[in-house]
């Protein structure tokens, strides 16, 4: 029987340590956030000349090259070596080894932010229906980021001389929001199926310095929550809508159906801070599962051990 006991105590310890160490690796991978990171890789050739005293030795040359994107530095360095022997009537001048020495930047890209700018400015957007009642309400402050040539621009949304438009749909089942300034426009288009909605289409066209840019992607599910209900997220937000288009969204409350009284509804808050949420929550109701049956292994097999040892008398 002590070494029942003893088996079930060491299993328990093991299941409690096995537990532990899976909540620390939930917590870190939970808590790893997403970031927009840039920075500038530069390509350097150096080039140097070596001789032999009636030899003219060129000055090394330094030649920088920048690459816009945003990049992850890896330097490989390539040697080359040449010997040159030359005659002249009968007299023998030799040339000191000359040697090239070339660096080359390998570039690994990630996701390219611009130049930062200020917050955007929160604007308040709706669309009514033909009886005038609103049936989509968003408060949101918006910032564009686009590739423009090798690089990316921003610009921001202004809410003053914006106008908003749209379409609430039959059935509930898809609307849409456009928004349109002297530079940006946007289409929101979203979905509502099984009494959930998303985000499914998102395309902006930008105006700017003569340049037209337009992209989107038609295939989103970002935004997600339940019908009657709005979306919200306080906290700033990035979204690569597509290799050359990125959102970014400030104070975002949207509500694309199911208006009343022209309110929003209860919000369901950001998806990412649900599961920072749940995981540690999760992984805390785990444990105390695993201590609660450890004690009652232990309590079970203390009294059989004392209800042995009166038996034996």
């Amino acid at each position: 029987m002590d070494r029942m006991l003893c088996r079930v105590y060491l299993t328990a310890l093991l299941l409690l340590c096995c537990g532990t160490l899976c909540a620390t690796q939930l917590n870190v991978t939970s808590a790893a956030p997403a970031s927009l990171t840039t920075g500038a890789a530069k390509d350097t050739t150096t080039i140097q000349t070596s001789a032999s005293p009636n030899t003219t030795t060129a000055a090394a040359t330094t030649i920088p090259l920048t690459t816009a994107n945003a990049t992850t530095l890896t330097t490989h360095n390539t040697t080359i070596t040449t010997t040159q022997a030359h005659t002249t009537h009968g007299n023998t001048s030799s040339h000191a080894p000359t040697t090239h020495s070339t660096t080359h930047a390998s570039t690994t890209s990630t996701v390219p932010t611009p130049p930062p700018l200020p917050q955007p400015s929160t604007g308040e957007y709706r669309v009514n229906q033909t009886d005038n009642s609103t049936c989509l309400m968003a408060n949101m402050g918006l910032q564009i980021s686009y590739k423009q040539g090798e690089t990316f621009e921003s610009v921001n949304l202004e809410p003053n001389g914006t106008t908003a438009s749209g379409n609430c749909g039959k059935n509930n089942s898809e609307s849409s929001l456009t928004l349109h300034s002297p530079i940006i426009s946007i289409l929101f288009v979203f979905k509502n199926v099984s009494s959930k909605f998303w985000l499914h289409s998102f395309n902006a066209t930008v105006k700017r310095s003569g340049v037209d840019f337009s992209d989107g992607n038609l295939n989103l599910s970002l935004w997600k929550a339940s019908f009657g209900s709005s979306y919200m997220c306080r906290k700033e937000q990035s979204y690569n809508i597509t290799d050359t288009l990125v959102l970014h969204t400030f104070d975002l409350r949207i509500q694309p159906f199911a208006v009343v009284n022209d309110r929003f509804s209860t919000a369901e808050d950001c998806q990412d801070d649900a599961d920072n949420y749940i995981v540690p929550i999760a992984v805390g109701a785990a444990l105390v599962v695993l201590i609660i049956i450890v004690l009652l292994a232990y309590f079970i097999g203390r009294k059989r051990n004392q209800a042995s040892g009166y038996e034996s008398f």
